[in-house]
């Protein structure tokens, strides 16, 4: 069983950044995707970037050129840097991953806020 561990999440001024972690259980390479994921109440949870295992990254429209998804491999931590945040960035963040055969795991997710 795979954990993930968020943390990072908070209370920010709209302009303001944030720096999001996700610790993993095992090493990155077991898996063949990490992604970060937001939902905001009443919203449909929504893919914020992804990375996968070559380091090939992608990200929603909205968040494109604020936001930076990275990894560090040998701390099998994965991070999102948000910057420029707005009040639509307010919402929970998960991170998830999906092994080689699959399996998709979700972490218990942290709190952004936005908020002047």
């Amino acid at each position: 069983q795979v954990q993930l561990v968020e943390s990072g999440g908070g209370l920010v001024q709209p302009g303001g950044s944030l720096r999001l972690s996700c610790a993993a259980s095992e090493r990155i390479f077991s898996f063949s995707s990490m992604a970060w994921y937001r939902q905001a109440p009443g919203q449909q949870r929504e893919l914020v970037a992804a990375i996968n295992t070559g380091g090939i990254t992608n990200y929603a429209d909205s968040v494109k050129g604020r936001f930076t998804i990275s990894r560090d491999i040998a701390k099998n931590t994965m991070y999102l840097q948000m910057n420029s945040l707005k009040p639509e960035d307010a919402a929970m963040y998960y991170c998830n991953t999906r092994k080689w055969n699959g399996q998709n795991y979700w972490g218990q997710g942290t709190q952004v806020t936005v908020s002047s």
